[in-house]
């Protein structure tokens, strides 16, 4: 086994998590990113743990979780094991907001699918109307 990590530059960043160089800079700016290392020369080495985060910050953001409660989160990962109560509150509290607009979007998906097939309705009575009076009119001529 390798005793040295995979390091990643923030531009191969970049390119697996779709993130751009800006958004990462301004992640570690406002503390949602935990401290990325740096090379001799002063550049990002983002580590697979720090692409895990990321991946896991993507998720909150699916979420609609808030920018203020994504650092505060991670706030708390970096206080340690004590805040473990705090950050499964606020995962629940998310989570619930989570459901609640999963309702939400289920019954606009009804009312969508609804509209839908009566739209389609209408158009296969429309189509076979059409298709009677060509008949008719073919019967008569």
């Amino acid at each position: 086994m390798s005793l040295t990590q995979t390091r990643y530059t923030i531009s191969e960043v970049e390119a697996r998590t779709g993130l751009t160089q800006h958004t990462l800079r301004w992640y570690e700016r406002i503390g949602l990113m935990p401290h990325v290392d740096r090379s001799h020369s002063g550049q990002r080495r983002f580590s697979d743990k720090d692409l895990d985060w990321l991946a896991f910050v993507g998720k909150l953001r699916t979420t609609g979780m808030s920018v203020a409660d994504m650092v505060r989160y991670a706030e708390l990962v970096r206080e340690g094991a004590h805040t473990m109560d705090q950050r499964r509150e606020l995962l629940e509290r998310t989570r619930c907001e989570v459901r609640a607009r999963i309702t939400e979007l289920t019954d606009a998906l009804a009312v969508l699918d609804f509209k839908i097939d009566m739209y389609a309705m209408n158009a296969a009575s429309m189509n076979a109307a059409s298709t009677n009076t060509i008949s008719e009119k073919a019967d008569r001529a």
